[in-house]
C-alpha cells in the first residue's frame, strides 16, 4: 500500500501573575518575528532559487544561514537540559535515524509526499530522556483546566515544560490538511500570552496554545517535565540496537512496514523509476515538480536535520566511539543531499531514481555496520 490514506498519524484560566521559566530555555522570549520568519522560510528559499538558479539546498543555506541547521527535538531538549548532552547524543538516544515514505491523499488536495528521515513514529524526547537517565514526569489529561494547572505549576517550579501541540495551529508554521504533532517548550506565561520556543522564540495567545495542545487526540495535553539531572551513563547500546533493528526490520508490525526503513527507501527508488504503474511517479504526479520540491524539503528541512539526519547521527556514532559506522553515515548524508539538490533542480525522474538507488546501496552498507556494533 503506497497511499497514506487511513494511517494514524501520529476555555482556559487566563490572567494571574506573570509566570516564567528560569531554566536555559527562558532566554530570548522576544522574537515572534523570528518565528514568523519560519513560516515564510520556504517561500524565501523558492524566491532565491528563481532569482539565482541555485538548488533548494544551496538557497536554503543562504537564506537560513547556520541558525536553523539543527534537529528540532534534539536541539530543543539540549536547551532544556542546559547543554548537559550534545544535540547529536540526544538524537541518537532518542531513536536516531529512520526512513518513512508515504504519499498521503486527502480530499481536495493533490497527493502529498512525506518522507521522515528521523526515527518515527515513537516520540523522540521521552525516549531520549529515558535512555539518558534523566528523571522526568509525563503528564496527560483530558481536562484543559487541569492541563493548564500542570503547565503553570511546572513554570512556577522554574522548569521548562515540553508540550506536544498541533503544528498546523501554530501561527508561524505552515497550514496542513491534517493534524500533525510537534514538541515545543513553554518558557513563560504572562496574562493571556504564552511564550514558547519552537525552532526559535515566539509568542501566541494562551487560548491559541491551549487549542493547539488539545488538537492531537493521542497526545492531548501531553506535558513532559524534567525533574532533575541525569543519573548514570546513557544507554547507548539500546539506542544503537533499536535504530539498526528498525532500519532493517518491522517498525509498526503491520502492512505499513513496507514504507519504513530500507524497505521504504527501495520503494521510493522503484516508484521514481516506474513509468507505467499507478503508483509510479510518472503517472501519479502529472507535474512532478512540486513532489520533487517536497522531496528536497523532506531530506533537508522537514522532520529531519540536513542530509536526511545522517551527518548528525554520524556525530553521535563518533561521540560514542564508532568511527567506522560514522564515516559510512556521513557518506549516506552526502548522497541524500545530492538527491535533494537534484530534486530541487527538477532533474528527470530516471536520474532521481538512480540517485536514490545509490543512496539505498550506501544505506544498506551502513545499516550492516550499525547492526554489528553490538
Amino acid at each position: 500500500m503506497s497511499s497514506g490514506r487511513g494511517l494514524d498519524r501520529a476555555g482556559s484560566l487566563h490572567g494571574g501573575p506573570c509566570r516564567r521559566s528560569v531554566g536555559p530555555c527562558a532566554r530570548g522570549r522576544r522574537g515572534s518575528a523570528a518565528m514568523t520568519d519560519h513560516k515564510h522560510l520556504k517561500h524565501r528559499v523558492r524566491e532565491r532559487m528563481a532569482r539565482t538558479g541555485e538548488s533548494y539546498t544551496t538557497a536554503l543555506r543562504h537564506v537560513a544561514g547556520r541558525a536553523r541547521r539543527h534537529h528540532h527535538e534534539s536541539a530543543l531538549l539540549r536547551d532544556v537540559l542546559g547543554g548537559a548532552f550534545s544535540e547529536a547524543m540526544l538524537l541518537g538516544l532518542g531513536g536516531g535515524i529512520g526512513f518513512m515514505y508515504f504519499v498521503f491523499e486527502y480530499a481536495g488536495h493533490p497527493p502529498m509526499l512525506t518522507i521522515v528521515a528521523q526515527a518515527h513514529p515513537e516520540p523522540m524526547i521521552p525516549l531520549a530522556l529515558a535512555r539518558a537517565g534523566v528523571p522526568h514526569e509525563i503528564r496527560r489529561t483530558g481536562s484543559a483546566r487541569l492541563a493548564e494547572r500542570h503547565l503553570r505549576a511546572a513554570l512556577d517550579a522554574g522548569r521548562s515544560p515540553i508540550v506536544r501541540v498541533g503544528r498546523h495551529l501554530l501561527p508561524w508554521r505552515d497550514a496542513l490538511p491534517f493534524p500533525d504533532p510537534v514538541d515545543v517548550v513553554v518558557t513563560g506565561l504572562s496574562g493571556g500570552t504564552a511564550h514558547v520556543r519552537d525552532d526559535g522564540p515566539g509568542e501566541l495567545p494562551l487560548a491559541g496554545l491551549m487549542a493547539a495542545w488539545s488538537s492531537i487526540p493521542k497526545s492531548k495535553h501531553l506535558l513532559v517535565e524534567v525533574t532533575g539531572p541525569a543519573d548514570g551513563e546513557p544507554d547507548v547500546r539500546a539506542a544503537i540496537t533499536d535504530t539498526a533493528a528498525k532500519l532493517t526490520g518491522p517498525v509498526l508490525g503491520n502492512n505499513f512496514d513496507v514504507n519504513f526503513g530500507l524497505s521504504g527507501m527501495r520503494k521510493l527508488a522503484a516508484q521514481l523509476a516506474d513509468t507505467t504503474g499507478k503508483q509510479g511517479w510518472t503517472r501519479r504526479f502529472a507535474d512532478p515538480g512540486p513532489a520533487l520540491e517536497r522531496l528536497a524539503e523532506c531530506l533537508e528541512v522537514d522532520y529531519t536535520a540536513p542530509g536526511a539526519t545522517r551527518p548528525l547521527y554520524a556525530d553521535f556514532l563518533a561521540e560514542t566511539g564508532h568511527a567506522g559506522a560514522a564515516a559510512l553515515y556521513r557518506e549516506c548524508g552526502r548522497q541524500w543531499s545530492r538527491v535533494a539538490a537534484a530534486a530541487s533542480a527538477r532533474e528527470p525522474l530516471a536520474e532521481m531514481a538512480a540517485l536514490v538507488a545509490q543512496a539505498v546501496l550506501l544505506e544498506e552498507r551502513a545499516a550492516g555496520a550499525l547492526a554489528k556494533i553490538y
